[in-house]
């Protein structure tokens, strides 16, 4: 009898040890944590004009998680004014999807994230064009990109091939913008 108990007492130690070793990891890095959860999905950025590196377990299969969305917010600010928006969580779908298509692992460059209307009007005033009335990227629906290793038009072809929301490609600024609104392409 005593021979049966050492080997379940053995795998209760090493169940429970396994667990407090899993705990602790996830108090230290809760996106470590994340990372090994079967469905996580990661992105990653280098903003062009603030300087900050970001990469983040946003999801899991297609429920983004809440921190996450708070700190894409804040990431992908304006940078003019710092003032935050809401991003659509659809367009971090469509970033997921498209690194997917291209294989890449690099993070993507942001130009511009969310803008606010101030920021808008000021742009189409004096930013040469290429700025909308009613950009999305006031409704945080809009990003614009470039992923390091991967030609321009590339990435406009593999941000079209997917078949969602509008591309547009701006070869002299080096950037492709890629939003969650109607399909269509232009530049």
């Amino acid at each position: 009898m005593k021979h049966s108990r050492i080997p379940s007492r053995r795998r209760f130690l090493q169940h429970t040890g396994g667990l407090a070793i899993g705990a602790g990891l996830a108090a230290l890095s809760p996106q470590l944590a994340l990372a090994s959860v079967p469905g996580a999905r990661r992105l990653s950025f280098d903003h062009t004009h603030t300087g900050e590196h970001l990469s983040l377990v946003y999801a899991l299969g297609e429920q983004v998680l809440p921190q996450a969305q708070a700190t894409l917010n804040r990431f992908l600010r304006d940078h003019y004014s710092g003032q935050v928006g809401v991003i659509d969580p659809q367009l971090f779908g469509l970033l997921f999807d498209l690194r997917q298509t291209l294989g890449s692992e690099s993070p993507f460059q942001v130009i511009s994230g969310y803008r606010s209307p101030v920021t808008n009007a000021r742009l189409r005033r004096t930013g040469g064009g290429g700025v909308a009335r009613h950009s999305l990227h006031m409704d945080g629906k809009a990003i614009d990109i470039r992923l390091p290793g991967v030609a321009l038009a590339d990435l406009r072809d593999a941000a079209m091939s997917l078949g969602v929301g509008g591309v547009g490609f701006y070869a002299q600024e080096d950037f492709v913008h890629i939003d969650t609104g109607r399909v269509r392409h232009w530049g």
